[in-house]
């Protein structure tokens, strides 16, 4: 049976989770190589947090309009269109770069593959619950974040091997293959057909989203934390390379050990849930995150702070498929692009502004000041979640 509840079964779930761990392991490669290519070009972490600004910026515009394009075509023709385009335009970037070695092009070419990016992710979410019935969504948000744990702990470990073989461009163009597979598969999957309802326009998202109290209190949290955390990554890697003098090859190791921590997040979050409820549930993640990230600024070597990524990226997992899940799970299906594109428009929009003084804040003050103050505001971010509808929600 196409949709039954039996995961292993269900051939569509099956073909989306192949699709999805190919592009997951692309934005792996993505996630080390980038921020390498464009420190390697300049040796600047400022200039690295330039660059993921400039790609939350276009997240965020993209989000405004996203949600729209899903609702109104064909979703699984939107995924093929977005895996092609993110193959094309990351294919070139190792071609300009080895044609002339300079970084600007970085600055148009993965902003545009970030906004590809973001309408991908948004059809995603709308394209799960049209494959498996409404029950197992939590466990099948579980079994992919796990999967693509398992690309997560391959990808940044092989994106820094290549790295440091071959250069940060050789390893961009290799993620630029993954995109081109797993357009390939997404034709072997079948949806659900639901009633197309033009209602509300743009705007029919963020009504229904801020309507609803638990929602338009994830919104508010989600904004704080995502500001918060924004530019981490890009910190881990200018202290492991700057402070601690470490190679690209231990820089992707320490990465995909973040992955580690996921897979644990992804195996324990529907057990977890079903046991403490959404509210209880997220909370503590995002306390445990505050620790992990506090700790960092106190993490003696390698180990320390692989092991700190590790538990981070635990606790945000857990927040992150609940989150997903109960939007998945509430929000009807006509309405579930527009929903989730003005959610993470809404909590990413302050993003680029995190990562940008985050950065800044890191090269005059240094990586350790900024990760305390990141842990302390996400500690800040739970006790305002305690005095809100999440903690009494029972969902």
């Amino acid at each position: 049976m196409a949709f039954s509840g039996d995961l292993q079964k269900n051939k569509n779930f099956v073909s989306l989770l192949g699709v999805q761990t190919l592009s997951v392991l692309g934005d792996a490669f993505s996630t080390v190589a980038v921020p390498l290519l464009a420190l390697h070009a300049t040796g600047s972490v400022a200039q690295m947090g330039v660059l993921t600004a400039l790609t939350g910026v276009a997240s965020v515009v993209t989000g405004t309009f996203a949600g729209g394009i899903v609702d109104r075509f064909d979703r699984r023709r939107v995924l093929v269109v977005c895996d092609v385009g993110r193959f094309l335009l990351y294919g070139l970037i190792p071609v300009l770069w080895w044609l002339s070695p300079v970084v600007w092009p970085m600055y148009v070419i993965v902003p545009l593959a970030a906004s590809l990016g973001m309408v991908f992710s948004v059809a995603y979410v709308t394209v799960l619950p049209s494959i498996v019935e409404a029950g197992d969504i939590t466990r099948a948000n579980g079994v992919l974040y796990g999967t693509f744990a398992v690309a997560g702990v391959a990808g940044p470990a092989l994106a820094g091997v290549v790295s440091g073989a071959f250069g940060p461009a050789a390893a961009i163009g290799l993620d630029s293959v993954t995109f081109l597979v797993s357009a390939f598969g997404l034709r072997f999957i079948r949806l659900r057909p639901y009633t197309k309802e033009e209602t509300g326009g743009r705007l029919a998202g963020a009504r229904f989203l801020l309507g609803n109290p638990v929602l338009r209190t994830m919104t508010i949290l989600l904004t704080a934390l995502i500001f918060l955390t924004a530019g981490l990554d890009d910190l881990v890697v200018f202290h492991l390379k700057d402070d601690l003098a470490q190679p690209d090859a231990v820089v992707g190791y320490v990465l995909g050990a973040g992955a580690i921590g996921t897979i644990a997040g992804s195996l324990a979050v529907a057990r977890v849930r079903r046991r403490l409820g959404f509210g209880p549930t997220w909370l503590w993640s995002t306390a445990l995150a505050g620790l992990a990230a506090a700790l960092i600024a106190l993490a003696p070597g390698v180990a320390g702070i692989g092991a700190l990524m590790a538990v981070f990226s635990l606790a945000i997992s857990v927040g992150a498929i609940c989150s997903m899940s109960l939007r998945q799970e509430i929000t009807p299906a006509h309405l579930l692009g527009r929903v989730t594109a003005a959610f993470w428009t809404i909590h990413f929009a302050l993003g680029p502004v995190g990562a940008t003084l985050a950065t800044f804040a890191a090269a005059g003050q240094g990586v350790s000041a900024v990760v305390a103050v990141m842990g302390t505001g996400l500690l800040l971010v739970v006790a305002g979640g305690l005095v809100s509808p999440l903690r009494r929600s029972g969902l």
